[in-house]
This record gives structure tokens, sequence and C-alpha cells, in this order.
């Protein structure tokens, strides 16, 4: 069995993509609030501070800061893909799936980033508000109401109008 090495850094701050198995799927937005309530146990359970989201049809994007003495976040993201995907109708039926009681929703696996600096940061939030536009779900980022960009823009820290004429952000995002 392969051991996937994590980064293990207390209080640190994470950028994250975390994706459905089925990448036709629109269920994390036909969901939302599924997903908005597993995530708010999760964080109620296990504390986490979310900089930033965005919540697509078949994927999302987050950034996290952990508490200075925590550094496991794998457990918070079992709880949140196995919350979410209690009570719905498994999508795959196969021996592996059902031994390890999974449903076939999420891929097993997700990206994560330990950010580094204040740039690398500010490039992930900028990453992760343009992805709507992007994926050519919406022209403009404050036209999509599953992201922080709301947020952003509510507090002064950008402006509605932020990324109109951006086609892409550079980097690296595990998409």
């Amino acid at each position: 069995m392969p051991n996937y090495r994590r980064a293990s850094i207390k209080g640190g701050l994470f950028f994250f993509t975390v994706v459905l198995e089925d990448r036709t799927s629109h269920l994390l937005v036909e969901q939302i609030d599924r997903f908005r309530s597993c995530y708010r146990v999760a964080q109620e359970r296990r504390p986490f501070e979310t900089i930033a989201i965005c919540v697509l049809p078949d994927h999302l994007h987050v950034v996290w800061a952990l508490r200075d003495d925590d550094a496991d976040y794998p457990i918070r993201w079992a709880l949140i893909k196995s919350g979410f995907s209690r009570g719905l109708k498994s999508q795959k039926h196969s021996r592996s799936l059902s031994a390890k009681r999974e449903k076939g929703i999420w891929q097993r696996r997700y990206w994560e980033h330990a950010i580094r600096d204040d740039a690398d940061l500010a490039r992930h939030i900028d990453y992760i508000h343009f992805n709507p536009v992007k994926h050519d779900h919406v022209s403009r980022v404050a036209d999509w109401p599953h992201s922080s960009f709301h947020r952003f823009v509510e507090r002064g820290w950008l402006a509605a109008d932020w990324g109109g004429d951006v086609k892409e952000i550079a980097g690296s995002f595990g998409e």
C-alpha cells in the first residue's frame, strides 16, 4: 500500500483541491447546503480557519489555517467527505469501495500545498476566486455565489469588479 507523504506543519497554512470522482457531476452545487453543513460540523469538531474557498460543481479549492498545536488536516477532510457522502446514493459499486465503506463520490486523494509566504498565499487566494471564470461557469468572478470572494469584497480587500480582465492565474494548483 502506498505511503503518501503529506506536509505536517502545526499551525500551517494549506491550499487544497478536493475533487468529486465524477468530473461531469454538479453534485457539490446541487447539494451546497449539505456540503456547508458537513463543512461546519467538521470545523466545530476540529477547529480551523477558512481563509478563502470556492465550491464548484465537481471540485473545490480552499486555504485553511490550522491551530498552532495542530497539523491534522486529513481528519478534517475525512469528516467533510464522509459527512457529505452519508445519505447520498452510491455513485459506483465495487468490492474495493464496499470494503472501505466508500460510495465513489469523492476522489480518494486530494491536492495539498503548504503555503510558503505572503506572495504564495495571495497567488492561491486569487486562483481560488478566479476559478469559476477559468472553468467557464461565469464570466465575472462576482457572479459565482459559492465563493469567499464576496466576503473579501464586503471587507474591502478586493474590488467588486476584481478579475474582470484577467485571463489566467499562473501557477500549479492541483487540477
